[in-house]
């Protein structure tokens, strides 16, 4: 008893400490000085109703939309299946993708490559077959829940959301400047833009 009683008292103190005081400590924390981070950055429309998550990006496919960038996630931004393509750069399926076999009737094994991915994107937005375009327009994210976009993916579907939703290109422009956020303390990361909220915002607009 004289060693096993300082060994089960210790036991249950770190239990209580680390697994009970702890955690409880920090999720009061972070429920006080950061209640929309804790409570999972959800982003509400205009009537109140829970649409998405400023962290979780979700699949637009109409032109009155900005479009996300492609996602490997499942059957596209699964946030049960976050997933990357794990194809390197040299990887001929990444670059041409692989086509469906007829032959497997229940299967559907189209994969869609770069250049499938390129072409889509500039057929949607009215782009030169040649024009260029940035990465993320036709490259999936590591995760494949990726919620934004560069400012020149954005700038490049203005055109086709504007004319979608019979608005104004600046008005539209407008709307992409709203939701673009800068560079973490003016130095870390690139510009982005929101899709979820800047399609809100839009939705907003009269």
């Amino acid at each position: 008893m004289k060693h096993l009683r300082p060994a089960i008292v210790l036991t249950l103190f770190f239990v209580v400490l680390t697994g009970l005081a702890f955690p409880g400590v920090v999720w009061a924390i972070g429920k006080v000085a950061f209640p929309s981070q804790a409570g999972g950055s959800l982003i509400k429309d205009a009537k109140g109703n829970v649409v998405g998550s400023a962290l979780l990006g979700q699949n637009f496919t109409k032109p009155e939309y900005f479009h996300p960038r492609p996602s490997a996630a499942g059957a596209g931004y699964d946030a049960a299946n976050s997933s990357g393509t794990n194809l390197g750069p040299t990887s001929d399926k990444l670059i041409n993708g692989i086509k469906d076999d007829p032959a497997t009737k229940d299967v559907d094994e189209t994969y869609l490559g770069f250049r499938d991915l390129a072409k889509g994107y500039r057929e949607e937005n009215g782009l030169a077959p040649d024009a260029e375009i940035p990465a993320d327009a036709a490259t999936r994210s590591a995760s494949g829940l990726d919620p934004d976009i560069s400012p020149a993916n954005a700038e490049l579907q203005v055109a086709r959301v504007a004319k979608a939703r019979g608005l104004g290109a600046e008005r539209v422009r407008g709307a992409v400047a709203d939701n673009t956020s800068g560079r973490f303390l003016g130095l870390i990361g690139e510009p982005r833009v929101n899709v979820l909220q800047l399609n809100l915002a839009l939705d907003a607009l009269k």
